[in-house]
């Protein structure tokens, strides 16, 4: 089964497409730097923390509430330091890191919670 909306776009070529109303602009989240930061901040923690297996990377073995306890404490530790313009690592990625750990965590949860 192929989803359909039931509205089409026509190209000059005669092409006929669905639309893309109402679907996600992925390519909206490459703007600006943090994309390349957050990817960079990841690289760098599979150095000093190797995945577990090829693929496998070491934060995504975390599925309990001391782990989400933990990404939500660096992350608010890494916003303050952030918030007081402290460079010394690049707290922005470091948030973005610890918030998506967070959310993974918490997600993880959930889902051992349902079954």
């Amino acid at each position: 089964m192929i989803k359909d909306s039931g509205q089409r776009q026509e190209f000059s070529s005669g092409m006929v497409r669905d639309t893309q109303a109402g679907k996600i602009e992925w390519q909206r989240i490459f703007v600006g730097p943090m994309i390349k930061r957050w990817a960079e901040h990841l690289t760098m923690g599979a150095a000093k923390y190797p995945d577990v297996a090829p693929g496998v990377a070491n934060w995504t073995l975390a599925c309990s509430p001391v782990e989400h306890l933990r990404f939500r404490a660096s992350a608010l530790r890494h916003f303050i330091q952030w918030f007081m313009g402290e460079r010394d690592e690049d707290h922005a990625a470091a948030i973005y890191f610890n918030i998506n750990g967070a959310e993974y965590v918490q997600q993880r949860m959930m889902e051992d919670k349902d079954q």
